[in-house]
């Protein structure tokens, strides 16, 4: 694993997982919404947002973790492995409102970036149903024959993240 795609509903652990593999596998880490938002979330046009992405999976070693269903065949083209964060929605929605109680709003180190509004809520509530079966399909197209986990608890991503640690 060199270039590692971590894709998922808002609050499923992508960044906290892409810290960590990060650092497990001594490889830089992307957080998407750095990219893509400014500090006053403003966002990238999608033509610069998705020239970024292509620069930044020019590079031999990478974990980028973000959805951005309108870019995610960049990183899906480029990677070797893509881990999807598959969780219950009540883990999602339990994800976003957990981080805001720990870290609070805005942009803040280490890939923590809050902004809770309705929007977001509604988006982690209905991400099973509505984004996940575009992901899915994505990844069916464009990263065929890589490696694909899917990861469906808090739990099971602790112990694949051991599992990686011991085969290093």
């Amino acid at each position: 694993m060199n270039r590692i795609a971590i894709v998922g509903s808002g609050g499923s652990g992508k960044s906290h997982l892409a810290r960590d593999l990060a650092k497990l596998l001594d490889a830089p880490v992307t957080h998407l919404d750095a990219v893509f938002f400014d500090d006053e979330w403003n966002p990238l046009p999608p033509e610069k947002f998705e020239a970024a992405q292509r620069e930044l999976v020019a590079e031999p070693q990478w974990v980028i973790d973000g959805n951005y269903n309108s870019s995610l065949h960049v990183r899906l083209q480029a990677c070797d492995t893509v881990v999807m964060m598959d969780v219950p929605t009540w883990a999602a929605l339990w994800g976003i409102f957990s981080r805001q109680a720990r870290h609070g709003a805005g942009q803040h180190t280490a890939g923590v970036y809050n902004r809770i509004h309705w929007g977001v809520i509604t988006y982690v509530a209905t991400y099973r149903r509505r984004m996940r079966p575009k992901v899915l399909a994505k990844i069916n197209e464009f990263a065929s024959g890589k490696n694909v986990v899917f990861l469906t608890s808090r739990a099971q991503t602790r112990r694949w993240l051991e599992k990686v640690a011991a085969s290093r």
